[in-house]
């Protein structure tokens, strides 16, 4: 049966799943009941993708990802080797907190960097760029650079993944694209 993706003879895909064509699940995964995941997307080995998780299209998830419930990401979204969301803010053996699973999205075109924590209800902006390392643990604006334990915000980037460096009129260049962004009130912007 053609099921338009493709799954490693070794990846456990629960019932209930919705699968976009043309994706890849590798070696060793686990695709749980009820999440979505888009078209064209790439599931690295070892990757956990627990219920009612979203993914958009394109979406890149390399080896040893783990995604909890809560989690929803926009299409073009990176999420680096061995980089973990986490879903309850106060966790304990001993006490359930599956009512308690807070929600953190990632958006369009975003980027997160190997080996870094998001901390559960800290949204990530569109084509944000996290550095590889870096703990979240606050909102992450569109186009910010975090870098850090605790991560902070050391610079803007483009959609192309360049780092952007405004003039004195608060206007930026992409090096790549040379397409063009403005700084207005710490928000950054395309013209």
């Amino acid at each position: 049966m053609d099921t338009g993706y493709f799954a490693h003879e070794t990846a456990v895909i629960d019932s209930d799943c919705k699968i976009g064509k043309s994706t890849k699940i590798w070696h060793f995964s686990h695709i749980m009941s009820g999440s979505i995941i888009g078209e064209k997307c790439n599931i690295g080995q070892n990757v956990v993708i627990s219920p009612e998780v979203v993914l958009g299209n394109n979406v890149k998830v390399q080896n040893n990802v783990s995604l909890y419930t809560g989690v929803t990401c926009d299409d073009n979204v990176f999420l680096g080797p061995s980089c973990v969301f986490t879903n309850v803010i106060n966790p304990r053996s001993i006490v359930n907190r599956r009512g308690e699973y807070a929600k953190t999205h990632v958006g369009e075109g975003a980027t997160i960097g190997a080996n870094a924590t998001i901390v559960c209800g800290n949204n990530i902006g569109k084509y944000a760029f996290i550095g590889a390392g870096s703990v979240i643990t606050k909102e992450v604006k569109p186009y910010s650079l975090m870098v850090g334990n605790p991560a902070k915000q050391i610079g803007w980037m483009s959609e192309y993944g360049s780092r952007l460096v405004f003039d004195i009129k608060n206007k930026a260049v992409c090096s790549e694209s040379k397409e063009q962004y403005e700084l207005i009130d710490e928000t950054v912007s395309k013209i």
